[in-house]
């Protein structure tokens, strides 16, 4: 799964300042003990000295007028507006510190609290790091910490706050959540076709045979790669396509037993990878302060590994060479398929990374990690020769390929996304990460109203074949029915597969009901429709 941790447990009304100061934590140290009182406001390009005592007075209070000079500048906002910086002062900040102290070691923290520094300056310290200081002294007094909270406990001393750039902020995460909510009426508005619960576990085969694992030794790894294969219970069984599957950040076959078993259900072999230091063992090592987050740095890693198990030529008796492949991945595994197949990202990224960048990545996470590839040697790949489709599972790719045919994929796509993704938005990436590929006629997006970036991701039980899995990542981020979503998802692809053999396009998009679910199967035309709504 795509752990992505810079949106772990804050709510969407109060995701904003919980992404941006849960990322930054440093080594604790001595700090004064009185509280600054002074602070400069910078609103519309004026600095207006006030005291602590009056922002915590007016965000305390959440009145929407004052008698005071911050209040009679505030009132010239628009409400919403004036919302926003209430919710980025109350909003609640990450609690594990030695999870924090490894986030800020990685790439993306370091980014981060780059930008955070021009927001909040204390004494004229440009690194951040008393702010980081005096926050991690917080959090070893009190279980939750509030931006209101940082202000009032920064030390003596002359505090500048970039409202203007806070306020950015805001209006810029606004924008973009209202885009989403455009998105998912203009969705609803589909007539949909009812369909009944029931009908998908109806029209799955579920009998295949138990995985095999494997251990492969390669040159750029020090152990084995671990790979699972799954085969077709029956030989005269199996489809012209090999399947081989990639995990997310953090990711594990075991998370995706589901779609292997589905699929060598159906007669496709499945090669599952597991990719060493990007997958749970990291999370872990992370989890307990031992290591820094895994990021962009792991592909060339997992494209070596994809490469290893292609250049095997055969795999317990499946020859590569007489079928094609078929590469699916979920998140950064899906990205992985795109640059296995050729693609390589668009001269410019660093200007493009430079302006997303001064908007903190608050309204699409996974931009951290497409800019991280700056400082990523990637080499520019051949298409693989037997490649014949690839799926992605909420992928991303729009800083890396902008426009319109940017990403040369070389051949039909299946992206899926949901509306409840906050980690890869659909809009932004999905439906756009769409139209950056060359016109073919069996690509097509899948969009499900209700999913969730971790909708596809299963959590399993120790009876790992029990239909009763528990989703252990809550509600809030796996979303509405996520094992409905699953046999939906599992029904799109195995269609897609078989449009791929048969050479088969998709002529219209499709809409249907399944409870509180809508899957949306949209062709290249109604992509566009939705990319340029306003």
């Amino acid at each position: 799964m795509d752990l992505n941790l810079f949106s772990r447990k804050s709510s969407r009304k109060t995701a904003i300042a919980g992404i941006i100061f849960s990322l930054c934590f440093f080594q604790a140290g001595n700090l004064p003990g009185r509280s600054a009182d002074q602070l400069e406001v910078q609103i519309e390009e004026m600095v207006i000295p006030l005291s602590i005592k009056e922002l915590s007075n007016w965000g305390r209070s959440k009145e929407t007028s004052s008698r005071s000079e911050l209040g009679s500048w505030l009132s010239l906002l628009e409400p919403e507006s004036r919302e926003g910086l209430l919710q980025l002062l109350h909003a609640p900040l990450l609690k594990d510190l030695s999870m924090g102290r490894q986030i800020i070691r990685s790439w993306a923290g370091r980014q981060l609290l780059d930008e955070i520094s021009d927001l909040i300056q204390v004494n004229d310290d440009k690194t951040g790091k008393t702010v980081l200081l005096t926050l991690e002294k917080l959090l070893q007094k009190q279980p939750e910490v509030s931006t209101l909270d940082l202000l009032e406990a920064l030390p003596s001393g002359k505090i500048r706050l970039d409202l203007d750039g806070l306020l950015q902020v805001a209006v810029q995460w606004r924008s973009q959540l209202q885009s989403q909510k455009r998105l998912v009426s203009s969705l609803t508005k589909f007539p949909a076709e009812v369909l009944s619960k029931e009908i998908y576990s109806q029209t799955i085969i579920q009998q295949s045979s138990k995985p095999k694992s494997i251990s492969l030794s390669t040159t750029h790894r020090f152990k084995p790669i671990k790979l699972e294969l799954w085969r077709p219970v029956y030989e005269s069984q199996e489809r012209k396509n090999i399947v081989i599957f990639m995990p997310g950040l953090g990711g594990s076959p075991k998370h995706f037993h589901w779609l292997a078993h589905y699929l060598s259900s159906k007669g496709w072999p499945v090669i599952m990878l597991e990719h060493p230091g990007s997958d749970p063992k990291a999370v872990q090592a992370l989890l307990e302060g031992r290591s820094p987050p895994p990021g962009a740095e792991v592909l060339p890693g997992r494209l070596a590994d994809l490469e290893a198990v292609l250049n095997l030529g055969h795999i317990d008796g499946l020859s590569f060479h007489k079928k094609g492949v078929v590469l699916i991945g979920h998140s950064l595994g899906a990205l992985t398929a795109f640059l296995a197949s050729g693609a390589y990202p668009l001269a410019g990224l660093t200007e493009r990374c430079r302006k997303d960048l001064n908007a903190l990545s608050l309204s699409n996470p996974s931009s951290l990690l497409q800019c991280q590839l700056v400082d990523v040697k990637l080499k520019r790949r051949a298409p693989i020769s037997q490649l014949k489709a690839i799926v992605g599972l909420n992928s991303f790719g729009s800083l890396l390929w902008p426009n319109s045919f940017d990403a040369r994929v070389p051949v039909p796509v299946l992206l899926s996304g949901g509306t409840l993704d906050l980690i890869t938005p659909p809009k932004s990436e999905q439906l756009k990460l769409m139209l950056s590929t060359p016109a073919h006629k069996g690509s097509r997006v899948v969009l499900i109203k209700g999913a969730s970036h971790f909708s596809a991701v299963r959590i399993e039980t120790s009876r790992e074949s029990n239909s009763d899995d528990l989703f252990k990542l809550g509600k809030e981020l796996v979303g509405s029915e996520p094992l409905l979503v699953q046999k939906a998802l599992i029904m799109e692809i195995i269609t897609f597969l078989r449009d791929i053999e048969n050479d088969k396009g998709i002529k219209s998009s499709s809409h249907k009901q399944l409870g509180d679910l809508q899957v949306h199967t949209l062709n290249r035309s109604s992509i566009e429709n939705l990319v340029n709504l306003q």
